[in-house]
């Protein structure tokens, strides 16, 4: 796959800039640059190949060919449908339904996201196989999952999650009534030792914090809009029960159980991040499922 820019020294800070830190600027971390390097990837700029510590000039055409991939194995395709929400030559972003894992496993090997991303693939004749999966969620969470369609476009969504350009924003439904309308849950998280799935809130766990919104409220619950600044594993479910509202839907960790709740009521409903090839910033949403939507329906009815 080709990327294309043009220097424009006049934007250029500091100046001079060599080819490496242009490059650095566009998402290629120092593996990618390695990729370039040693496994079939080129760079040249105007019309001629140079290495990374090339000083540039005004107006140079910068031209990247990425190293061939070589597809995992391991991840079956499956034909499977999917809803995908936005595409470009770099992400594929999908609107996935819960009840659905993420990535195989020991008990869910081939009917995955991933394979169903696999597959798609296959049918469009991409030119990689290889499946990035930037952000994942829970089996029983709804909503938008974005995978990269190669190796740099992983490493560009990677680098924005580590400063927050990539961003995600969830819509659950807790229990209760909330006492604050907004506020930062800020607890540590750690793994239960007796459960190899469970997390606690431990003091000697990772750092957590979600910050919330209260967008309406029943007698009973708790429309809540959550936006994660760390990524642990079960975070907002962890985190909302540790607060005394857990999930409606969410046995694991303590939340109410009905007809209505038959999964954890928890959907990732946007997503931003940064396009550097189209130089802008994309924002993508997933309205409330079905099954959400009745059940916050009937819970405005009791």
């Amino acid at each position: 796959m080709e990327f294309k820019w043009t220097y424009q020294a006049k934007n250029a800070w500091p100046q001079p800039m060599i080819l490496q830190t242009f490059l650095k600027q566009k998402g290629f971390s120092k593996a990618q640059l390695a990729r370039l390097k040693f496994s079939g990837g080129q760079i040249f700029v105007n019309h001629r190949e140079r290495y990374t510590n090339y000083q540039l000039h005004d107006q140079d055409v910068i031209r990247v060919f990425l190293a061939p991939e070589l597809a995992a194995a391991t991840i079956q395709p499956s034909q499977l449908p999917i809803e995908i929400v936005y595409e470009d030559d770099l992400f594929l972003v999908l609107n996935k339904s819960a009840g659905v894992p993420s990535i195989p496993s020991r008990t869910h090997a081939t009917d995955t996201i991933a394979n169903r991303v696999k597959g798609y693939l296959q049918a469009q004749n991409a030119e990689s196989l290889s499946i990035h999966i930037v952000t994942r969620l829970d089996m029983d969470t709804s909503g938008l999952i974005i995978f990269a369609k190669n190796a740099y476009g992983h490493s560009v969504l990677a680098q924005q999650g580590k400063t927050h350009t990539l961003q995600k924003s969830y819509l659950a439904i807790a229990q209760g009534q909330f006492t604050q309308t907004s506020g930062l849950i800020d607890l540590p998280i750690g793994r239960e030792r007796q459960h190899s799935m469970k997390r606690i809130i431990t003091k000697t766990g990772k750092a957590s914090q979600t910050s919330y919104q209260v967008q309406a409220s029943t007698a009973k619950a708790t429309l809540v809009k959550l936006a994660l600044l760390t990524g642990r594993t079960h975070q907002i479910r962890v985190h909302l029960a540790a607060i005394g509202h857990p999930l409606y839907g969410d046995q694991l960790y303590g939340g109410p159980m009905s007809i209505e709740a038959q999964r954890q009521a928890l959907h990732c409903t946007e997503v931003k991040f940064y396009q550097p090839i189209k130089q802008q910033e994309i924002v993508l949403t997933a309205p409330l499922p079905a099954d959400m939507a009745q059940l916050w329906a009937h819970l405005n009815l009791v």
